[in-house]
């Protein structure tokens, strides 16, 4: 892969790889008792499952006049109906009834995208249906091992999903967006190391004897009641193409080995992130909060989902107002710090797949420098 560098262009808004798997719903939110609405890629679809619980995901558009097919109804045991004239079609997309003929047009269908569920997610694949490998579905498998717990929710982020993934790859934002929960001065004052492959990139920092701030703080004492003194804190970034975001996060009391791989002493969460691009200016944001102790503690489980939710609030007020900056002024160039570099490792992997699908020319490219 070539590396990043002054001389490149990267899109300021990123259009979307489509030979990729998108998380398009929680498993729980598409159902055999209706049809669930969800845009992906600019794609509007009609989610729902068959009568024997197989999730499908249909293109919300009737072949006959375009009528919204997420506004009808299931029948049969994996149907659905046209809620405008009645067209029926079997969860291939193909029609299996007209109303008064009996005679099927043979050209009656409608698009029927590959589906896999995993990690308590349904994930879509909106490109070429030869090359949608289950095996491609990025790596979030603390969400249904036994030895995770946790939970999560969904934010309708008003921005570009690049956006959403910037923000993650460069956590000292915390610093300063974070400042009351999770973030202080060590931050961007420590040091980092990414590295890269085809389809990953990992950012790995760690901040030894300093204070913890107030939510790991909180979070040591519901293991180490009690606990008041320094500690050795992680921040380890995985992304998975095209839009996860797993980050390996925690504190350990100082000096106990955390570093060197004994965490016994301290506590350990993961941040699971898959963003999925809705329109070019609004993402599904999925997101969980998992952790490796007080496995059983329901209060814990949700304390943790509210409280990560607070701090998501605040970069979700960013975003907004970031995208709505860039709309603003479409011919301006972003500028990269040190601190971009995970970021921008990942806008090449996606830049080199939009270039693969002829899909990297788009209007919002604009050069990137280096400050």
């Amino acid at each position: 892969m070539t590396a990043p560098s002054t001389a490149a262009t990267t899109a300021k808004i990123l259009s979307h790889p489509l030979n990729a798997w998108y998380a398009a719903a929680w498993d729980h939110e598409v159902t055999a008792k209706g049809i669930t609405a969800r845009t992906v890629a600019n794609k509007p679809l009609a989610l729902y499952r068959t009568q024997d619980g197989r999730a499908v995901a249909l293109a919300d558009a009737c072949w006959h006049r375009l009528a919204p097919l997420s506004k009808g109804k299931l029948v049969g045991r994996d149907g659905i109906q046209c809620p405008y004239h009645g067209l029926q079609y079997n969860s291939a997309g193909r029609c299996t009834a007209m109303p008064a003929q009996e005679t099927l047009n043979p050209s009656a269908a409608v698009p029927s995208y590959p589906v896999v569920e995993k990690y308590r997610y349904v994930w879509i694949w909106l490109g070429d249906p030869t090359l949608a490998d289950p095996a491609l579905v990025p790596d979030m498998h603390q969400m249904t091992h036994p030895d995770w717990t946790g939970d999560g929710r969904t934010i309708a982020a008003a921005c570009n999903y690049q956006l959403v993934l910037d923000n993650l790859m460069d956590l000292t934002h915390e610093e300063f967006v974070h400042a009351s929960s999770i973030g202080q001065d060590e931050l961007s004052e420590a040091e980092f190391v990414t590295t890269h492959t085809e389809s990953s990139v990992t950012v790995t920092r760690w901040m030894r004897n300093i204070d913890a701030p107030p939510f790991w703080k909180k979070n040591m004492n519901d293991k180490f009641p009690g606990f008041d003194g320094k500690v050795d804190r992680w921040q380890i970034i995985h992304y998975y193409y095209p839009s996860t975001i797993c980050i390996d996060v925690g504190v350990a009391k100082a000096g106990t080995g955390a570093p060197e791989g004994d965490r016994s002493q301290g506590v350990n969460g993961y941040v699971m992130n898959t963003i999925t691009p809705e329109t070019d200016r609004s993402s599904h944001y999925f997101w969980s909060f998992q952790r490796n102790y007080r496995l059983d503690s329901q209060l814990i489980t949700t304390q943790l989902r509210d409280g990560v939710h607070g701090v998501f609030g605040e970069d979700e007020e960013m975003l907004t107002a970031q995208q709505d900056a860039i709309d603003a002024n479409p011919d301006h160039e972003f500028y990269d710090l040190n601190i971009d570099a995970g970021g921008m490792w990942v806008r090449r992997i996606l830049e080199e797949a939009l270039a693969a699908e002829d899909r990297l020319n788009i209007p919002t490219t604009s050069p990137t420098k280096k400050a």
